[in-house]
């Protein structure tokens, strides 16, 4: 019986990790997370796998396992779970975090909490979540028995010698599942090119203390709402410091209300004030620990940067932490959030200048480690771009690890009996987008949006009398985002545009071809450019 591997999304790129595992024409998901959009993707919100394979093969699908409560590991979930209900396994605080977002978007869905090591079976699936050490509780690799032997998936980690709570990735049953033989072994490959191992989490808690409580100002500290370990890390400096703690920004408010009762985050209650009374306080006496590390548009700390938070002004003498990395694709963003913090007169400490962030996946020296440890027949490297894919195969190879494949988003492998095959482009696996309300493939909207930003657009609106050609009404050209067009190159294209019509009875399709044809001939001419045209004719 063969066991096969497909996946869906992680593989060369950062987001999107969801694979599917096959047994017996069975089929169970390890994550199902989403992607935000890069910066050329105009007006897109979301980035999601393409769950059309599955959808067509609903009646095989029998679970999800989640590795930890990150977005880009369950934050597709909503959306999947609306095509194919079936019951979700995770750690405690991993199904806690992603239920309470797939109830927000109104699905009701089974969620099962494991404990560390408990086996489960759904279907042909037994399967455990193994603890390992990230940058948010509860984090676990996965652990299947199947016909074929055992896959291990990491799940995202590294090896912390010291983690916050006290959980590290637990090596001893890694090892022993590698002494019973793990037939495939798919593992993190974020930080492979990076050389040695990552600094503890905890190793951050004196630099933080220190930066806080030499601000005689008020101390924004911006992180993402799902890094529980930092966001303990802030807290605990803060008020060790004598200051109090507010929290800012919807997820971060949610995710604190779920981690307290789990013990995944411990803020005395006295110590947390709410962040509409900060206005009000003595700056030197509170700390606001907010969303918005990664620059985005909307968030609290670019509005602040902008000016614009209700409950926030910033004032010079302030210090802003940004205790995050940008996602590859923000750095931009985020750059532009950090200088407009600065002109408003905030120190601002971020990673590039301060020991404020550390990573939650493994360097190089961990990954050899772990694979030392396991000692897989087959290796995949998973989450990651494709260079670090390619680094994570290259270490796998020097440790003599027999079969290794760099794999993309929609191949499979697939094992069976002493075989192990790679099955390119085996299902679709594109970008589905997110836009508003609507899911699907936005492609050509993009590249309509991408246009409109490069070149502009001319509004052409005329009113023709169609039994004789004649114009009752215009041109009127209006230009927006067209280089600020002069005005005698709308009046070149207004004349074009009637020498081009003509006279003579006419329809309202030939009038809007030959418009659009008279601007784009000028405007090409005039000024190199191709404007979207956009012809409004009125029929008399």
């Amino acid at each position: 019986m063969s066991v096969r591997v497909t996946f869906l999304g992680g593989l060369g790129e950062i987001g999107r990790n969801c694979a599917a595992v096959e047994i017996d024409g069975q089929i169970a998901l390890i994550d199902c997370g989403l992607m935000f959009p890069e910066e050329h993707m105009l007006g897109v919100d979301l980035v999601l796998p393409d769950f059309s394979w599955l959808v067509d093969r609903r009646d095989d699908v029998v679970c999800v396992i989640l590795t930890h409560g990150h977005e880009d590991h369950v934050g597709a979930l909503s959306y999947f779970l609306a095509e194919i209900n079936v019951p979700v396994y995770g750690t405690q605080l991993s199904v806690e975090l992603a239920g309470s977002r797939v109830e927000e978007n109104g699905i009701d869905a089974t969620f099962r909490a494991l404990g560390d090591n408990e086996w489960a079976q759904e279907g042909p699936f037994k399967f455990k979540l193994v603890p390992v050490s990230h940058s948010i509780p509860h984090g676990a690799g996965v652990a299947l028995e199947t016909p074929e032997g055992i896959i291990v998936h990491s799940g995202d980690f590294k090896l912390d010698p010291t983690p916050v709570d006290g959980r590290p990735t637990d090596l001893p049953t890694f090892a022993e599942l590698g002494r019973e033989g793990v037939r495939l072994l798919l593992a993190d490959s974020t930080n492979a090119e990076r050389p040695g191992f990552v600094p503890s989490e905890s190793s951050l808690g004196h630099s933080l203390y220190e930066i806080i409580a030499e601000s005689s100002g008020r101390v924004i500290a911006a992180c993402f709402a799902s890094h529980l370990h930092r966001v303990q890390q802030i807290t605990d400096a803060a008020i060790d410091s004598g200051r109090k703690v507010a929290f800012l920004g919807r997820s971060m408010v949610r995710n604190v209300e779920i981690a307290g009762p789990l013990e995944a985050l411990s803020v005395p209650a006295d110590k947390v004030v709410p962040i509409g009374e900060v206005g009000d306080m003595d700056p030197s006496e509170v700390c606001v620990v907010s969303t918005g590390s990664q620059g985005e548009p909307f968030a609290a700390l670019s509005l602040m940067a902008a000016g614009e938070h209700r409950a926030v002004k910033l004032e010079e003498g302030d210090t802003v932490l940004i205790s995050a990395t940008p996602i590859p694709g923000n750095e931009k963003s985020v750059s532009r959030v950090i200088n407009g913090l600065t002109r408003r007169g905030a120190n601002v400490y971020h990673g590039r200048n301060a020991n404020v962030h550390v990573s939650g996946h493994g360097s190089r020296d961990e990954l050899l480690t772990f694979l030392n440890v396991v000692r897989p027949q087959a290796f995949v490297p998973v989450h990651g771009e494709y260079r670090h894919l390619k680094a994570h195969a290259d270490l796998a190879e020097t440790m003599g690890v027999p079969d290794v494949a760099v794999l993309e988003d929609g191949d499979a492998i697939v094992l069976e009996g002493k075989e192990t095959r790679v099955e390119r482009g085996a299902v679709p696996a594109g970008y589905v987008y997110l836009d508003g309300t609507g899911v699907g493939d936005v492609r050509r909207a993009i590249r309509d949006r991408r246009h409109l930003a490069d070149d502009g657009v001319i509004v052409v609106t005329v009113g023709i009398d169609m039994h004789t050609g004649e114009f009752v009404h215009g041109p009127d050209l209006d230009s927006h985002g067209f280089m600020d067009a002069p005005d005698e190159i709308l009046k070149m294209a207004s004349i074009e545009i009637v020498d081009m019509v003509g006279t003579g009875k006419t329809d309202a399709d030939t009038c809007r071809r030959k418009i659009v044809q008279a601007v784009r001939t000028i405007t090409r001419r005039e000024t190199a450019r191709r404007p979207v045209v956009i012809p409004v004719v009125i029929e008399f």
